[in-house]
């Protein structure tokens, strides 16, 4: 399952722009005063505007599975990595075969670049804004996260992540290459103490091919 463009807000148009431009360096696609939309990698990143918003969004992207080390290194004078515990940045996911790392953006929206080991997309070039492949995951807020997932099986032929333990607190769907989060209201974002919360989030995902669009 691919995520091929993610839509959600900002309560600053102007600095959201300025980070995913300036300091990720992504390539700026259009721009208004009320939205901008970001290419990342195979996939569309969209902010809309709403100085009332006041939450949070958690969204990994999938970076060459053998450029963790490199990506950590470009990140150095970038943002401040978040640590996983001592001084440990990397997070080891052993049931996925991946490994992690999380930071900030201006928003204070939980970014992560993650390596999926098993998608054997590994790269030579230097590492750098255009080795991010594409969005990988989006977290998504409900009060019961196997309900919803059953709910897009059936209507969407989607499937549960077959290298996660799905449960009431917790549970994914689709694959390596795109993942929807499921999390309870209220769940710390790992591997942080900020809560999640629902959110407005609009999603065109192309499983086997056909294009969906989902609204949260």
């Amino acid at each position: 399952m691919k995520l091929k463009h993610l839509q959600i807000q900002t309560s600053n148009i102007q600095k959201t722009t300025a980070f995913y431009e300036n300091i990720l360096e992504l390539p700026i696609t259009e721009k208004s005063k009320n939205s901008v939309t970001i290419q990342a990698g195979n996939s569309v990143l969209e902010f809309t505007e709403n100085p009332a918003f006041d939450s949070v969004y958690h969204f990994a992207f999938n970076i060459p599975e053998n450029q963790l080390t490199e990506a950590i290194a470009w990140c150095q004078n970038k943002v401040s990595l978040i640590h996983i515990e001592d001084q440990n940045v990397i997070a080891n996911f052993e049931n996925w075969n991946a490994n992690a790392v999380y930071f900030y953006d201006n928003s204070g929206n939980l970014l992560e670049f993650i390596a999926r080991h098993d998608l054997h997309n590994s790269q030579t070039a230097k590492f750098s804004s255009k080795s991010i492949l594409n969005i990988s995951e989006i977290g998504i807020v409900t009060e019961n996260p196997l309900e919803l997932g059953n709910q897009l099986r059936q209507e969407y032929g989607l499937e549960f992540f077959n290298k996660n333990d799905n449960s009431e607190l917790f549970a994914a769907v689709g694959d390596d290459e795109g993942l929807l989060i499921m999390v309870k209201p209220n769940r710390n974002w790992y591997p942080t103490q900020t809560p999640s919360k629902s959110n407005i989030t609009a999603i065109t995902i192309e499983n086997n091919g056909a294009g969906t669009e989902l609204q949260f």
